[in-house]
This record gives structure tokens, C-alpha cells and sequence, in this order.
């Protein structure tokens, strides 16, 4: 039982109801005791995961509430300290008889707890509600917590302290003349030490048997003790330490700069910092973030700066290795093996070896034979880097250390050069063995046109990506599968969105062999998840479990605030499609579009691409052709004197405008001159940069011979008709083109902000002869003539766009479809990311609920006897959820009527009214990010969070078809 003030404040929040845990999300009671925060027993708590994504994991957020009778008379600051050293606790409810205390669990310890305190709400109903909005369950699971409080945010976490200080203090030994090596050394067996104290594996009794102090910091301060401290360590872990160094104990001064560090000195400023860290509560898997800074380290401080010799180390965030472990472990026994094959620091090694070690001991305490013998046995790792090995071994020490349930013998069997080996994984290592589970996240990196030709050597029959080589590991695993192997890569995604036929090929000939597999697109994550990898990360998961279809599952991770700010990978059950595997062949921009769109952009797509060729064919029957500019480049040795009495464009074409200003082209050579042909009038140009503000391609048309960069495409219309020009420009200029370009473009939406000539190219468009001899298309050679040399107005591309709808014969549904393609195209920058996590308001409501009704009329206009009505319901602003419902009526006519309704009580009376006619109990339905249509006798409601993008009418499509298709399986199971 908890305190009866601890459950009126939960009820009020939506945490419980009547007393109960209101969502799997919310437990209580004795469940959350912790051995890593033992002063810290919570009375209940709240985690992000449970039914808000497809992956559970032991990484998500989780809220703690605490009752206390007197907040003075308890140690907060400490509970305080001890969430933010675990690292995965925004909020700590504090509640008392009188108030509730909101505290930062991110945020960095100071003086005293209340420098963390958001907020102090009283138990007056008014402050209850308040406290709701705030940081109530639904605002914590449909993300509103993290768009209205910016204070809480992973950048004041226990890992970017930690790892700033660290940073600091390797380059103070360094600066001091400590060889980068050694002082790496140094640090890493320093907090392993200070690991095994904190932990009491290594008890003070015995480090005072062994050293005569006490204290880490005490036996830093004597370097003959250090000596025989860390003698007696690489004694009982047979020399597998990280990182490598010779010198086990440097001079006096360096190891007393540590020993400082472990006492509270901050090394930027020298000055004391409070709360050291609690090194046996701090997640081993950050040795993994502290490996990659010390890599990227020694890397900047290198004379040599060939990017050949620099390496892929790159730290994989602990949500990224979840998402692939949940996946890749489901329904394992505990008894399989798992190799990694660029195990780097062994993150994915040492969670592997955690799931296996539970799965084994079945709900009970590990047995250390258990923990053993997964560590030596199942656990298998290759990495290139010796340094990396090392990290790995040690990681995976750290691991088993913490999984012992009397950790007291710290003598190890070696991991290296048995579990774990140096090499490449395309030599022959573990040659002839097969296992079970084969993860990881293999380098990314273009490492030139020379590695490629070596690469392609290596199996010359199968296709290789031509810009990166992690499809390469995926091919590679299956040397070292059998039929059920169960594979979980992250990978570079360049390749599986590519219009190169090289990379493409490879990419599909992986997903193939590999066959059924789960795609995760990570892209729009990639600000957070690798920072330091410019490139865009997707997940290949292949479980082979059962037949092996021809079919994908594609899962989109959308980028949000909530993931942004708590570095969690979320995912919504709306976000998840099929896609067979030969319609990816046949038409590669489904792939994309299967992502980033719904179930109507692809039918659009598929319908266009059906009835018109692409821009290329057209061109060609035109005598024109699609090329890039000029290439001023590094190696100019090819003469372009031909170009010097030509204006010249390098960069400043605006949308229908070219400036009339333009200097003469003065290079005599260049590296890509292009043929002079190339820019003879009319000439169509079209910018590869899409824009922040109107992402329509920049395009204009010129009545003069021009040069123009390679930052634009250009078409030469000399041998056809000018109108054939403005026609084409007309189109790019439209928000269909928009639209096209984010469903299917190689880069934009996933990684550039760019275009390139294979994706221009593909548009597909009209008969461009027949179109010029046409009322419709003469309308968009008109408006395009019109708009050049002028400012367009809002106005001038709305009738542009609504010209282009007609000339590809778009009905209403499809116009609607493509022009929130237009609004999804501006989530590519900040500003428009943002705008569409904007509460949604009655306006977007009231064409949400249009748009639904025109599609459901289609279903309903047959047999003409039924129609459908809306009623929004007015919530306020700031309310999580936003509410449509829909009512079925026996009466002939349009369904086109919408209103507006004011509701009695606030949006759990709203929800407790639809639950008791649908005669379901919402509290507990209503979880996450997840949509909810709550069918009724004759209505529908749905219910969704408040985030604009949330009630587009492309949504509101796909609700309406999910609701008919609901109807006719009710249909179907009545007879």
C-alpha cells in the first residue's frame, strides 16, 4: 500500500486509477527496489516503453514518485544524485501531506537538491490539474512535457559531465608530458578501481591489505602503493586492460592529478565540484562513449591526418543497441552464442551477455558458473583496433562483476585471443564456426576508390555498395550463420535509399539474403544518435523465424522532441508498413515513400509513375537531356575558353529568378567544363538545394545562352519549343514536385537538404507536346512566364499548384495528399520540425475532419441511404490529446457537416464519456504515442496526441480507410 496523499496526487495525474496503476507503464509497490540506488526505494514509478513503441528495453525514462511526511527531514540531495548518476530519471516527485516537489533528474547536482527543482505544486484540485498538464502520464507519453519544460534535457546528464571532465583531464596529463597512451591508461584502470571500491568488490579492508590506504584517491597520492594496486589488477585480469599502455603507473604528479579528479576536482577550472561520481551506479555501456572520445582524441592529436589510418570508432548509444537486442533476442533460450564482427568497446557484447545471462537463470538470481560461462562460452568479438579489444574485454569484465552475485573472485580466465580476437573480419577468423545471434554496428566510412577495388576483390560476384562498406559486415555474417542465425546490424542507410544502381543492388542483394527482414529507419534521428557520423543510420534486424516471405517490415522512427532531449528511439504503431521486396525492385521509390509516407502518398506515387514517363524520357523526345553544371573544381586541366563570353551563374538563382547582373565567365580551365551546347537558350535551370521556408525546387528559365555551376541541373531547350521549358519549370516549381521529392528522394528527408540529377530525373510528367497544345497545360506556362522576375506571393503558388493538380488530373483526395507533402517537406529544418509538433488547432481540426468525411462519403454514397457527421471537440491549447468523433446517420446526403462542440468538464470527462458508449476503459488504452479509434453503435472517435502533424488530412485518409476496413471485417465476422 502506498500513502493515501501519493495516490490522490497519481489519480489527479492519470498515473492511477482507482488506486491501481491507471497503464502498464505505471508500477507500485515493493517491484521498484534497486539494488544500484540503495538509499532510494520509490513507491511507485513510471517508465516510457510500455506499449509506446515496438521495443521494450532496460533503457527507458522512468518517473519516480516518493511520499515522505517531512521533505526536511529526508535526504533528497542524495536520492537526487544517486538518479542523475543512473542517468535515465528526468523527474523525481517528492509528496507530502501539504505539497509535491518536481525535481530535475538530469540535472546536474549542486549544493543543495533545490537548485533541481522544477516546481512545487499544493493539493488543491486547481494545483492538481495543473500539475497534470505539466507532467502528468499523458503529457510525459505524448511528449507534451519535453515541448513546454526545456530545463530537463540529457546535455546536463551524468555522461556529458563525465566525459567533459575526462576529456580535460587527459589533456591536462598530456599537457603535463604524459605520453596520450599512458594517460588513457591511466584514467581507464583508474575507474575501473574506483568501480570495484564503490561496488564493494574490492572492500576497503582489502585495498588497506593491499596498499595501506583506504581510499583510491589515497593510494594515488603514493606511487608505490598505486604500483602494487594496479600490479595486483593486471595480475588477476591477465593484462587485459584498457587501453594499452606501457607504463602501468606514471610519475607521481600525473597520478595525483587523478587522484584529485576522484576527490571532487574539476580538471577545466581546478576549482571543487559537488556530489563525485557514484562510480557503482554510473551504466558500464558509458565506457563505451569514454572509449570513442579517447580514440578521437589521440586521432586530432596525430601529425598524420590521412583519413586512411583514422579509425570507425564511434560509440553506438545504448537506445540504438536496445532496439536491435529487443528484436534479435525475442523467444532465445539463454543458451545461444553471439559474435560480433567489429565489436569495437563490446557495448553490444556486454548487453548481449546481460539478456543471456537472465534468460538462463530464469527469473532468479545469476549463479557466477552462469555468469562465467556465458562470458567464455557464448560471447564472441573481432575488432581490427587492439585498443578496441581490450575496451571490450574490460567491458565485459566490468559486466560479469556486476552480475556476480558475490563478486569476490576477480581472477579471470583471458578473453583475448579466445572469446575475443584482433583482425580483420575478412580474414579467416572463427573460420568454420556458426552462431546464433550475429549483431553490431560495423564502419561506415568511404574509405577512397583504392579500397573499393580491394573490397570488390574479396567476393568479385557479389554486389558492393560503391561509397561505404557496412553492407559489406551484413554479407560477411552470413559466412557465419546457419539457417536460423539471427542477424541485427545498424548500418549506413545511403545505400538502401540510393538511385545508383551500384549501391542499390547491393543493398537489396543484403535484404534478400537475409530474408525476412525489418528495416528501422534511424535517419531523422541522426543529430543525436551519431553525432559524429555525418550519415544516416538504419537498422537491418533478420530473425528468420518461420517461411522466408518476399516482404519487408519498414519501420520509420520520427524525429520528436521527447527523443531530441531524452535520447529515446520511439516509435509509433502508425509509423510501421509491409513493402514486398519485388515492388522495391520494380519501383524503387516505394522504398522511401513506404517510410516517410502513408498508405496514400504510395498509391499516388504508384498511380503517377503508372501513367506518365519520367522526366528523363520526356526530354529525350524532346532532344533535350538533364545535366549538371560546371565543375570549377581542384584539377582544372580541361579548357573551357569556349565558356568565356557566356554570363555566369555560380550561385543566387531564386525561385523563377535569375539575376540580371551577372559577371562573364573568366576561367580558361576547369575540371568539368560541360559541352557549350549545354547552354544554349531557352534553358531550363534547377537548383539542387531545396530552401527553409518554401521547399520547392528553385527554378528558373533563361532566354539567354548561360554557364551555370554544378550546384545547379540545367536542360537546354534549343531544339524545342521555349514553352516546353516554362511548362517543366511550372512543374518543379508546384508542391507536387515537392511532394515527389520527399517520398522519393535519395537524400532529402534522410540526409541531405538536396536533390540530385537521378532524382530529378524520375519526376514523372505529362506528354509535354500534347500538354503545351492544352488549356490546362498552356495555364501553367502562362503562370510560369508570369512568375519569373517577381516576388511570387502565397496566393501566385496556390494557383500554380492548383494549375498543376489539373494537369495531372489530381482528384481531392490526392490534391490533399500533396499538399501537406509541401508542409512534411519543411520538417527537414528546426523551424518546421517544430511547427509540426505545435498543438493542433480547431482550424486543422476542422479540415482534418473534412477531409475524413470526403473519404468515408466515397464508401457511403453506394448505396445512398447513410451519411456521416463530425464533431470537433474544443479542447484547450495546452491539453495533450486532441478529439474527433464521427457519427453515423440514417439519412441520404453528402457527409460534409462539421461542427464545433464545447464539452461539460474537462478531457477525462470527455474520455470516461466515449469509453462508457464504446464500453471500454480508456485510462488504461490511452498509452503513448499510439493513435486510438473507439468504435461505438453507429460513431467513432478518435483520439490522438495534440501534435499538428498528427491531424494532416493525409491522416486523416488513412483514418478514414482504417475505419472502413474496420466496418467490413465487423461485416465479415457478423456473417
Amino acid at each position: 500500500m502506498i500513502a493515501e496523499p501519493l495516490v490522490r496526487v497519481l489519480e489527479a495525474t492519470g498515473y492511477l486509477s482507482s488506486g491501481q496503476p491507471a497503464a502498464d507503464s505505471v508500477a507500485v509497490g515493493e517491484s521498484q527496489r534497486h539494488e544500484w540506488a540503495p538509499s532510494f526505494l520509490p513507491d511507485a514509478w513510471w517508465r516510457s516503453s510500455a506499449e509506446t513503441g515496438l521495443w521494450r528495453g532496460d533503457v527507458d525514462l522512468k518517473v519516480y514518485f516518493k511520499f515522505v511526511e517531512e521533505p526536511a527531514n529526508e535526504p533528497i540531495d542524495k536520492w537526487q544524485k544517486e538518479l542523475w548518476n543512473r542517468g535515465f530519471s528526468p523527474l523525481l516527485w517528492v509528496v507530502s501531506p501539504e505539497r509535491i516537489d518536481l525535481y530535475n533528474g538530469f540535472g546536474e547536482p549542486k549544493k543543495s537538491a533545490e537548485a533541481n527543482r522544477l516546481d512545487t505544486f499544493s493539493l488543491l484540485d486547481t494545483q492538481l490539474a495543473k500539475l497534470d498538464r505539466y507532467a502528468g502520464r499523458l503529457a510525459m507519453e505524448t511528449g507534451q512535457f519535453w515541448r513546454t519544460e526545456p530545463k530537463v534535457n540529457r546535455e546536463q546528464t551524468v555522461e556529458a559531465r563525465l566525459l567533459r571532465h575526462l576529456a580535460a583531464l587527459e589533456r591536462n596529463l598530456v599537457d603535463a608530458g604524459l605520453p596520450r597512451n599512458d594517460a588513457q591508461g591511466l584514467i581507464g584502470r583508474s575507474i575501473f578501481v574506483q568501480y570495484l571500491i564503490d561496488r564493494e568488490i574490492v572492500p576497503a579492508e582489502r585495498l588497506h591489505e593491499l596498499t595501506g590506504r583506504t581510499s583510491l584517491p589515497e593510494v594515488l597520492d603514493n606511487h608505490e602503493a598505486a604500483e602494487r594496486l594496479f600490479g595486483w589488477l593486471r595480475e588477476r585480469f591477465n593484462g587485459d586492460m584498457f587501453p594499452l599502455s606501457e607504463v602501468l603507473v606514471p610519475d607521481t604528479e600525473h597520478i595525483q592529478a587523478v587522484a584529485e579528479f576522484l576527490r571532487g576536482t574539476d580538471p577545466e577550472n581546478g576549482q571543487t565540484f559537488l556530489f563525485p561520481y557514484q562510480f557503482e551506479v554510473i551504466p558500464v555501456d558509458l565506457i563505451s562513449a569514454i572509449y570513442e572520445q579517447f580514440v578521437h582524441a589521440a586521432e586530432k592529436s596525430a601529425s598524420d591526418s590521412d583519413s586512411q589510418k583514422k579509425s570507425d570508432a564511434h560509440y553506438t548509444p545504448i537506445t540504438a543497441v536496445s532496439l536491435v537486442l529487443d528484436e534479435v533476442f525475442e523467444d532465445l533460450t539463454g543458451y545461444e552464442s553471439v559474435l560480433d564482427l567489429t565489436c569495437g568497446s563490446g557495448i553490444f557484447l556486454v548487453e548481449a551477455m546481460r539478456r543471456l545471462v537472465c534468460l538462463r537463470s530464469e527469473g532468479q538470481q545469476p549463479r557466477r558458473e552462469t555468469v562465467r560461462s556465458v562470458l567464455h562460452n557464448q560471447i564472441h568479438g573481432l575488432d581490427i583496433m587492439p585498443e578496441a579489444v581490450r575496451v571490450a574485454a574490460f567491458s565485459l569484465y566490468l559486466t560479469a562483476l556486476e552480475l556476480d552475485p558475490s563478486p569476490s573472485d576477480l581472477r579471470f580466465e583471458p578473453l583475448i585471443g579466445t572469446a575475443l580476437l584482433e583482425g580483420n573480419a575478412f580474414d579467416d577468423h572463427f573460420e568454420g564456426e556458426h552462431f546464433d545471434v550475429i549483431v553490431g554496428n560495423p564502419p561506415w566510412s568511404f574509405r577512397g576508390k583504392a579500397a573499393t577495388a580491394a573490397r570488390r576483390g574479396r567476393n568479385p560476384g557479389a554486389p558492393r555498395s560503391p561509397r561505404g562498406e557496412s553492407l559489406d559486415f551484413a554479407l560477411r555474417a552470413l559466412d557465419f550463420a546457419h539457417s536460423s542465425t539471427r542477424v541485427g546490424m545498424i548500418l549506413c542507410a545511403t545505400p538502401f535509399f540510393s538511385r545508383s544502381k551500384t549501391g542499390l543492388n547491393a543493398a537489396q542483394s543484403v535484404v534478400e539474403a537475409l530474408a525476412p527482414v525489418t528495416l528501422v529507419n534511424l535517419s531523422e534521428l541522426s543529430q543525436w544518435l551519431f553525432p559524429k557520423v555525418n550519415m544516416p543510420a538504419i537498422a537491418l534486424l533478420a530473425c528468420r523465424r518461420g517461411p522466408r516471405p518476399d516482404g519487408m517490415t519498414l519501420v520509420h522512427s520520427r524525429w520528436s522532441q521527447t527523443g531530441e532531449r531524452s535520447h529515446m528511439i520511439e516509435v509509433a504503431p502508425g509509423d510501421v508498413s509491409t513493402l514486398p521486396i519485388p515492388s522495391w525492385k520494380r519501383n524503387v521509390g516505394l522504398f522511401k515513400a513506404s517510410f516517410l509516407g502513408r498508405r496514400n502518398d504510395l498509391l499516388l506515387l504508384d498511380d503517377l509513375q503508372d501513367r506518365h514517363e519520367t522526366l528523363d524520357v520526356r526530354l529525350k523526345a524532346l532532344g533535350a537531356e538533364l545535366s549538371s553544371g560546371v565543375t570549377l573544381g581542384t584539377d582544372r586541366r580541361r579548357d573551357a575558353s569556349f565558356l568565356k563570353k557566356l554570363k555566369w551563374v555560380r550561385s543566387g538563382i531564386r525561385h523563377f529568378d535569375i539575376p540580371e547582373a551577372l559577371p562573364a565567365f573568366s576561367h580558361a580551365y576547369v575540371e568539368r567544363p560541360r559541352e557549350r551546347s549545354s547552354f544554349a537558350a531557352p534553358l531550363l535551370v534547377v537548383g539542387g538545394a531545396l530552401q527553409e521556408g518554401n521547399p520547392r525546387p528553385v527554378v528558373a528559365v533563361a532566354e539567354r545562352d548561360l554557364a551555370y555551376s554544378n550546384v545547379y541541373f540545367g536542360a537546354s531547350f534549343a531544339k524545342a519549343p521555349v514553352e516546353a521549358a516554362y511548362l517543366i519549370a511550372g512543374i518543379f516549381g508546384s508542391a507536387l514536385a515537392s511532394w515527389f521529392f520527399l517520398v522519393t528522394g535519395s537524400t532529402f528527408g534522410i540526409w541531405f537538404r538536396r536533390l540530385t540529377k537521378a532524382d530529378l530525373s524520375a519526376l514523372p510528367v505529362p506528354d509535354i507536346e500534347h500538354a503545351i497544345k492544352s488549356d490546362t497545360g498552356m495555364r501553367v506556362v502562362s503562370l510560369a512566364r508570369r512568375m519569373h522576375g517577381k516576388e511570387p506571393s502565397g496566393e501566385d503558388w496556390n494557383v500554380l499548384d492548383g494549375a498543376v493538380f489539373d494537369l495531372y488530373s489530381l482528384d481531392k483526395e490526392e490534391r490533399a495528399v500533396v499538399r501537406d507533402g509541401l508542409f512534411r517537406a519543411s520538417w527537414q529544418w528546426k523551424a518546421g520540425r517544430l511547427a509540426s509538433v505545435e498543438p493542433a488547432e480547431l482550424d486543422d481540426l476542422r479540415e482534418y475532419a473534412e477531409t475524413f468525411l470526403g473519404a468515408m462519403d466515397t464508401w457511403l454514397s453506394g448505396a445512398g441511404r447513410r451519411r456521416m457527421r463530425a464533431e470537433v471537440i474544443e479542447l484547450p491549447s495546452r491539453v495533450p490529446l486532441r478529439v474527433v468523433r464521427f457519427i453515423l446517420e440514417n439519412a441520404p446526403g453528402p457527409s460534409e457537416q462539421v461542427e464545433v462542440v464545447h464539452p461539460v468538464g474537462d478531457l477525462f470527462a470527455v474520455l470516461s464519456k466515449i469509453g462508457e458508449r464504446a464500453k471500454v476503459q480508456l485510462s488504461s488504452a490511452l498509452v503513448g504515442i499510439r493513435d486510438l479509434r473507439v468504435n461505438a453503435h453507429d460513431e467513432v472517435s478518435i483520439i490522438k496526441p495534440s501534435a499538428r502533424r498528427n491531424w494532416l488530412s493525409v491522416q486523416a485518409l488513412e483514418d478514414a480507410h482504417a475505419v472502413v476496413k474496420d466496418s467490413l471485417h465487423g461485416i465479415n465476422r457478423d456473417r
